[in-house]
């Protein structure tokens, strides 16, 4: 089984000892390019082009002026840095040492910088979300930029698992980073709806954490089987026959 979650805005930077060793990001050099893009950015055109106030423009314009000069005690795992409602479902810091080598083989995160992640990867503080309208070299966005590599290096990986079942925890915007046709792998796609006003709705904070919390169940089982999926029952959640489809396993609470 192969699991894609999406980063966070939020980060923590806090240094921490992980219980197995740290990684680079497979594409790491690519990341290192966009960054020299991003460091020819005025705070104004970071403001602007991420849709961000001028404090955190200012933030991040400096970020990019520091990044060659980044010590790697700067840098940071990126599910630990990481922090938002997928994140507080996931509950990375809590795992066993086995558990957290086992999320090290089948979790990735998907990035608009790295492009794709695993959770031991260090990373420096950035922000660039994938539907950030950047021309990278001939591609004319991060979603053309990054697409091949991301499902390349995705399909690569998952034959050196075994698996043919991936995952998807992702959010809509960087799952469209991957070509999925050209996986011909089984998707899987969970929802998540809570009870309100006399329907089951996605309420998007709810979904968020509770997409965490399924990562984290997965994780906890050493899912290898897609039958697994339809166990979980985290905070108040339910598998929902009657309201799902083969590869879109619906979950509801209330």
């Amino acid at each position: 089984m192969y699991l894609l979650i999406s980063p966070a805005k939020t980060l923590d930077f806090k240094a921490i000892e992980t219980v197995i060793p740290s990684s680079l990001p497979v594409f790491k050099a690519e990341a290192d390019k966009i960054a020299a893009i991003m460091k020819k950015k005025q705070p104004n055109d970071l403001s602007k082009m991420m849709k961000i106030s001028d404090d955190l423009a200012r933030l991040n314009y400096e970020r990019y002026q520091q990044w060659s000069n980044l010590t790697d005690n700067q840098l940071k795992e990126a599910a630990f840095a990481f922090k938002g409602d997928v994140y507080q479902g996931l509950e990375i810091e809590k795992l066993s040492k086995d558990k957290l080598q086992f999320a090290q083989n089948h979790l990735r995160i998907l990035s608009g910088l790295y492009g794709l992640l695993r959770p031991l990867d260090k990373i420096a503080p950035y922000r660039l979300e994938m539907g950030t309208d950047l021309s990278v070299g001939k591609a004319s966005n991060l979603y053309e930029h990054w697409k091949s590599r991301i499902t390349r290096q995705i399909s690569e990986e998952m034959k050196s698992l075994n698996t043919d079942t991936l995952v998807n925890l992702a959010s809509n915007e960087y799952f469209k980073s991957v070509d999925t046709k050209k996986l011909e792998v089984d998707i899987i796609s969970p929802v998540f709806k809570d009870f309100k006003n006399g329907e089951y709705k996605i309420i998007s904070f709810f979904a968020k954490k509770a997409r965490g919390l399924m990562t984290r169940y997965l994780i906890q089982e050493n899912a290898t089987d897609k039958e697994v999926i339809i166990g979980f029952q985290e905070d108040g959640y339910h598998y929902n026959e009657s309201l799902s489809t083969k590869n879109k396993p619906v979950f509801t609470r209330g």
